[in-house]
């Protein structure tokens, strides 16, 4: 899914629930309500898959504006403070994010999931509570400067961002405009790829409305996110009742096809034997 702005992802999964007719609507990871872009849904018999999913990079394309740093470090935040910013420096610039590069150790927003003592961090903000999170480490694989915009008193950055999951956009706008001794914030932010998915088979809310039906298969999805084992029909019907298949040797989760090309269950192979964590083969979504 293509998620629109202003929407938080819950919201989407209840409009897509609406829009295709059933109850068995998930998404595996969150956006920001202010972001845009890819949202991973699982419907009907794709609701299995979520779990299983290697989203463990993503990709962005963000704005960050220099000159103003904020509560929530993005553009919704409280303003905590401003500095002139037009004239920054910029291979200052292009330092900072280089120092931002690689494997970093990375303080959280104060307004993320992340929990403390069982509570989310931006449940405790706003009820006024101070949150205090270490640091921890994250890799950013790309952090490119894609454009520089001179305004009045701020500058922005048009940046890509290639990194791995838990990896806080909007805490890269804070430290670089902290570094630059301007303050910096998350202007906008558009998620253009989750793992294997991106943004080009994405659909929105307005052409699912217009044309209800997915944006992938769960045939394509899973060939898209895993490795594929094809095998015959006496395997399949075998595998489709739960029974396990021979090893090949092969490690970490993957696909198994039957010889009409649908899937038939996602397997991992353990103790000598393959066995199926998800059986996928039958009617409905």
């Amino acid at each position: 899914m293509d998620k629109p702005s202003g929407m938080t992802s819950h919201d989407v999964v209840d409009r897509a629930r609406r829009l295709l007719g059933t109850r068995k609507v998930g998404h595996a990871g969150t956006l920001d309500p202010m972001a845009t872009g890819v949202l991973i849904l699982g419907v009907e018999r794709g609701t299995k898959l979520l779990g299983h999913l290697a989203l463990d990079t993503k990709a962005y394309l963000a704005t960050i504006r220099l000159g103003a740093s904020t509560t929530t470090d993005d553009a919704e935040g409280e303003t905590l403070g401003e500095a002139p910013a037009a004239d920054v420096d910029e291979q200052a610039i292009r330092a900072g994010i280089a120092a931002l590069t690689g494997d970093i150790e990375q303080v959280p927003s104060a307004v993320s999931a992340v929990k403390i003592a069982g509570r989310r961090a931006y449940e405790l903000v706003r009820a006024g509570e101070k949150v205090e999170l270490p640091p921890r480490p994250v890799t950013v694989h790309r952090f490119d400067l894609l454009a520089v915009r001179r305004l009045a008193a701020t500058t922005e950055l048009d940046v890509l961002v290639e990194c791995s999951s838990g990896t806080y956009v909007r805490a890269l706008a804070r430290d670089l405009g902290a570094a630059l001794g301007v303050g910096g914030h998350l202007g906008e932010l558009r998620r253009t790829r989750v793992g294997p998915f991106g943004i080009v088979s994405a659909r929105t809310l307005e052409q699912v409305e217009a044309e209800p039906g997915l944006s992938m298969g769960l045939d394509d999805a899973v060939a898209t996110a895993f490795a594929r084992r094809e095998v015959n029909q006496a395997e399949a019907t075998a595998l489709a009742h739960g029974q396990r298949l021979s090893p090949t040797g092969r490690r970490g989760a993957y696909g198994v096809f039957a010889p009409d090309g649908k899937v038939v269950a996602l397997v991992t192979e353990e103790g000598g034997v393959t066995r199926p964590l998800v059986v996928l083969a039958g009617s409905g979504g």
